[in-house]
């Protein structure tokens, strides 16, 4: 069996205080304040962090955390990652207490004409941009305001820094660019790349990102910080500070001010940005601000109601949930009548839970349980849409899910166990199983790989990974240990990484819940494919979208299986047919009248009265294993008997039985708004041009009027002189 890694330590948290060297090089940790924290080992590094910004009155992005190895107080290691937290509570397993040391950031003084390029890191950093108004470490309220710019000096770091998706790497890019003073453009500005350089003729500096395999994340590959260029006095900062940055800027004083002038607009961001804003430019920015805060304020105050409403009539049986709080924000659950009996009635006891960031909406965040039907396609069965993907709001969505759901069947979950999850799932679907992604695995898998063993050629890299998955796949646990073996020749770094990394959640071999064959989900593909907008979409608008997919979806996969003729659905029936291919080439021997001996590398033993194979790929697939084939085969028993319904035609014509039904006025709904927000009219609210003044409309139409007048005049003449191309 292999080593399953654990244990907690409770650590001594320090802040305030200063080191001490003493003449053998060695440091010791003087004055402050602690506190004492129990840290385990599966402790994400954000919510550590998190209790600690609460014990010490500050904010999580001003700090760092740095701890010394056992025996060895001369040098601080530097806790970056989560993965760095789990090494310092492996390193101190056997420790009493360990010490914590909080670091307040400080600011790097650099010359940027002519600081080098830097290399490629090993380990990324993650950055979160955190809005301006939380508190800080001992700091007024004026000295907040003033080191708003030196916090954005420093957002971009270097290579290897992540970033959540590519709107959070082009927030970051566009404050560090007002910080610093230059302007930039856009060589590549893609869903899958991004690439900027400066503006400037002849300077170097450039960044490269890309989005990391299997996530929305976005990892710096190249960068050279490198300016010839020189500061310029805050033009490129005014340059940079367009309507839409201003909009997210004043957005959340505006909700409280909704009196905030354009004057004191200009004003504040003066005082606190250095950037200069004309009357026009501040009036601008409060136009669009206010237009996204009364686009989700009038969708919390009545359209999100009338389309839960409006659900709920044209599709009964359907669940549509609405929760909002004072602040306007909102969660809204969904799931239509047509998915729920599909999933009771069709589909494997098994969901995919899944966070998804969608590239059409910056906005929200989609929270997804997903079935797969008899062909491994995925089916939605229930969706939520939130402001941002977090335990709170994962633990509604799951609450609204068991509500929704009648099934009786014990359910197995999948989900990359982050956010809040691990925790949630368990609480909330007692007796259930929770297995992690295998894609997620994988990622991090191949992250470990680059990091120890980076000297490795491709082939050899190819050759650990087949190990890692042959891990998963194993349907036995010698078979398991035997993968781990292969694995630890190659790497014992590697070997003891798969081996903490808890397989008991993802190894064939160990999990105890049913996956029939399905490790992880294309939800995040299926969503964002079919959610499509040239502008910011709305709630209502997102939504709609995906019942139109739905529906589409539901009928066309109906109609395809109508012309289906096997007993078992086209992908599983190729495969049996396959497998009995390779099954006569097995001697079977008779032990009993349900049990066999198939004769391969090595024996098994076969038992079709219990559906159970000693290779126990029968078990884990739901579908007989090559033994159990050859058995039948020798028997002249029906192969279909012995499949999981859920792989059949019936079963795959019940998921699709039902339809959604059409809500035709959809988009048509009116609100009441309140006093003291602005009507922006539908065309208004999805031009991308900038608003003109209302004095400048007449003007422009009556010079259209008196030039359509003019040509009329000259073309009912027959004079076109005036024309030459008439």
């Amino acid at each position: 069996m292999p080593r399953i890694a654990g244990g907690k330590i409770l650590a001594i948290c320090q802040s305030g205080g200063d080191f001490v060297t003493s003449s053998d090089g060695s440091m010791c940790y003087n004055g402050g304040e602690a506190h004492a924290i129990d840290i385990d080992r599966d402790m994400l590094l954000k919510d550590l962090k998190s209790e600690i910004a609460s014990m010490f009155h500050c904010r999580a992005d001003t700090f760092s955390l740095k701890y010394f190895l056992p025996n060895n107080k001369k040098t601080l290691i530097t806790v970056s990652s989560d993965k760095d937290l789990q090494r310092m509570v492996d390193f101190h397993g056997d420790s009493l207490t360990t010490d914590l040391f909080v670091i307040k950031n400080t600011k790097k003084v650099e010359n940027r004409k002519t600081k080098s390029v830097v290399a490629d890191s090993d380990t990324p950093t993650r950055t979160t941009i955190v809005a301006n108004n939380n508190g800080s470490c001992n700091t007024s309220d004026t000295a907040k305001r003033r080191r708003v710019l030196d916090e954005w000096e420093n957002l971009i770091t270097g290579i290897g820094q992540v970033f959540d998706d590519i709107k959070s790497l082009r927030d970051a890019l566009h404050k560090y660019a007002i910080a610093n003073t230059f302007d930039y453009r856009f060589v590549k500005n893609e869903s899958l790349r991004l690439t900027a350089e400066c503006t400037t003729e002849g300077c170097p500096w450039r960044i490269h990102a890309s989005r990391a395999a299997g996530t929305q994340e976005f990892v710096i590959k190249k960068w050279n910080e490198t300016h010839t260029c020189g500061r310029r006095a805050g033009t490129e900062r005014n340059k940079l500070a367009n309507q839409r940055w201003v909009a997210s800027v004043i957005k959340d004083k505006l909700k409280d001010s909704p009196n905030y002038s354009p004057k004191d607009i200009a004003n504040d961001l003066q005082r606190e940005y250095g950037v200069n804003l004309n009357y026009t430019q501040a009036w601008r920015g409060k136009y669009f601000a206010k237009q996204e805060l009364h686009n989700s304020h009038e969708e919390a105050c009545s359209q999100l109601p009338w389309l839960c409403g409006r659900i709920l009539e044209t599709n009964p049986g359907s669940v549509a949930t609405l929760e909002t709080s004072e602040d306007s924000k909102f969660s809204l659950f969904i799931a239509f009548h047509a998915s729920l009996s599909g999933f009771e009635h069709g589909c494997r006891p098994l969901l995919f839970l899944d966070g998804i960031s969608l590239k059409a909406s910056k906005q929200w965040k989609i929270l997804a349980a997903n079935a797969v039907d008899g062909e491994n396609s995925v089916f939605p069965v229930a969706f939520s849409i939130v402001d941002t993907e977090t335990p709170e709001n994962w633990h509604w969505f799951l609450t609204q899910l068991k509500s929704a759901l009648s099934t009786s069947r014990t359910i197995t979950f999948i989900s990359n166990r982050k956010n809040g999850l691990e925790e949630e799932v368990t609480q909330v679907f007692e007796g259930s199983y929770h297995g992690y992604c295998i894609r997620q695995l994988e990622e991090d898998f191949k992250e470990k790989l680059e990091e120890e063993e980076e000297e490795k050629t491709p082939e050899a890299k190819d050759k650990i990974i087949s190990e890692l998955k042959k891990c998963v796949y194993a349907c036995k646990v010698d078979e398991f240990n035997e993968c781990i073996e292969h694995i630890k020749a190659e790497s014992k770094e590697l070997a003891e990484w798969v081996s903490a990394a808890k397989p008991e959640l993802w190894s064939n071999a160990l999990f105890k819940g049913l996956r029939y064959d399905s490790y992880s989900s294309d939800a995040s593909v299926t969503f964002n494919s079919w959610i499509k907008s040239r502008y910011e979409p709305s709630v209502v608008q997102i939504v709609d979208m995906i019942r139109c997919k739905m529906m589409e979806m539901i009928y066309t996969r109906r109609e395809s299986s109508n012309s289906w003729r096997e007993i078992l659905t086209p992908s599983m029936n190729q495969k049996v047919q396959d497998d009995i291919a390779k099954a006569r080439n097995f001697e079977v021997i008779c032990s009993t009248g349900s049990v066999f001996e198939v004769h391969d590398d090595p024996v098994c033993v076969v038992n079709i009265e219990t559906w159970e194979c000693t290779c126990r790929k029968w078990q884990v697939t739901g579908m007989p294993c090559v033994h159990a084939l050859a058995v039948l085969v020798r028997t002249d028993g029906c192969i279909y008997e012995f499949c999981s319904k859920y792989f059949t035609t019936e079963c795959y014509r019940l998921v699709y039985s039902l339809s959604i039904i059409p809500i035709p006025d959809v988009g048509r709904s009116r609100c009441v708004v309140p006093m003291n927000v602005d009507l922006v009219g539908e065309e208004t609210m999805t031009t991308s041009a900038s608003p003109l003044p209302c004095r400048s409309r007449p003007i422009i139409i009556y010079l259209i009027f008196f030039w359509l007048l003019f040509v009329s005049l000259f073309s009912s003449s027959g004079d076109l002189s005036l024309f030459p191309y008439g």
